[in-house]
């Protein structure tokens, strides 16, 4: 992590300095020059084997050299990232986060509260009306489904479904890759679960959810741990619910020791979009709209299915050729995806309520 560096302003300074924050993508040469004048950024919970964020903030950093990178809890959750927001918003330090990168539902709750501020990238009218904020306070960055995630040394038989993770063979096994109680990728997991039994979408498969991973923990089957990549291959984990794209990932780090399995779900199949938003409190304003044009220019958004997650923007490269074949050729088959389906902002919102509010009396483990 990087050291904060910068200078202290004296009021007049800093007046006028807050003044040249630039407002549109306008023009690209007075932002690269308010940023570089700003010389940092700070993002927060982005760990570098998620969506291939090492190599995209690697490339951004040889863009701009002089614009140094600071990172925050690599593992923080949704509900890390805004509450870090909240706890510095008179704080211009190296705390305080310019950036985040959050669970779809987590966006129209921090506009709500006052928490973002808008920008709308160049490349605004090629991303879907439906992933993005109408103001630009937060848009669709990527997206993936939920997958288990399996170390083939310690589970012969990976599970097919859902379902098949109650079975007693999976005792001591299964996993989910966050805290169901502010982790967007857990209580997604828990969503997914409950829509495979059949509930309806929104609350209904919430409490299904709920209900789902009551019976796997007193089954003896759930383990509660954050599980990642690491606790799968030590075998405290074997089994970890987890987006398709930090499975596929892990799969390629763990190069085959152990050999790792990567199975979309036959049901339940949730795809879940992630936004990007800049705090209205940023300390770097200018750089975070810089690091905004760099994730959705073309190079950005193919730095992020380079690490197998789907880009917002994915169908207007497709079309325009600009997606290189290596590239699409390491990705799942498409009928892998065929079933899956996309929680709109309400459902989410009211599956996010019941399962947060809920897990501890109802399934009753502590996940950390």
């Amino acid at each position: 992590m990087f050291k904060f560096t910068g200078k202290v302003l004296s009021l007049s300074a800093a007046t006028l300095f807050a003044s040249t924050v630039i407002s549109s993508a306008a023009s690209m040469d007075d932002l690269v020059k308010a940023a570089k004048a700003e010389g940092q950024l700070t993002v927060i919970a982005l760990p570098h084997d998620w969506c291939g964020y090492g190599a995209v903030i690697d490339a951004f950093k040889a863009k701009y050299p002089e614009i140094k990178v600071n990172e925050l809890n690599p593992d923080a959750g949704s509900g890390d990232e805004v509450e870090a927001i909240k706890a510095n918003k008179d704080n211009k330090g190296p705390q305080a986060p310019d950036v985040i990168d959050v669970g779809l539902s987590f966006g129209p709750t921090a506009k709500k509260d006052g928490l973002l501020m808008p920008y709308k990238v160049s490349t605004w009218d090629s991303i879907p009306d439906s992933a993005k904020d109408a103001d630009g306070a937060w848009t669709g960055d990527y997206y993936g489904v939920l997958s288990f995630e399996v170390n083939k040394d310690l589970v012969k038989q990976s599970p097919a479904d859902w379902a098949d993770l109650l079975k007693p063979e999976f005792a001591n096994t299964v996993a989910l890759a966050g805290d169901p109680r502010a982790s967007n990728q857990a209580i997604q997991g828990v969503y997914a679960a409950g829509l495979s039994t059949g509930a309806a979408a929104g609350e209904a498969a919430g409490t299904a959810g709920l209900d789902f991973f009551k019976k796997l923990n007193a089954a003896g089957n759930f383990v509660p741990v954050v599980g990642k990549s690491a606790t799968l291959a030590q075998g405290q984990t074997p089994i970890l619910i987890t987006w398709d794209y930090n499975a596929l990932a892990g799969r390629d780090t763990l190069k085959g020791n152990p050999p790792v399995d990567v199975i979309v779900p036959k049901t339940g199949v949730v795809a879940g979009v992630y936004v990007q938003a800049i705090s209205a409190f940023a300390p770097h304003p200018n750089a975070a709209k810089l690091w905004l044009e760099y994730l959705y220019s073309d190079e950005g958004q193919i730095g992020w299915l380079k690490g197998y997650c789907h880009p917002i923007r994915f169908n207007d490269l497709a079309k325009n050729g600009k997606i290189p074949a290596d590239v699409l050729g390491k990705l799942p088959p498409a009928e892998s995806y065929a079933a899956a389906v996309f929680p709109t902002l309400d459902e989410q919102a009211k599956a996010k309520e019941v399962i947060s509010k809920n897990w501890d009396a109802t399934v009753g483990a502590n996940v950390k």
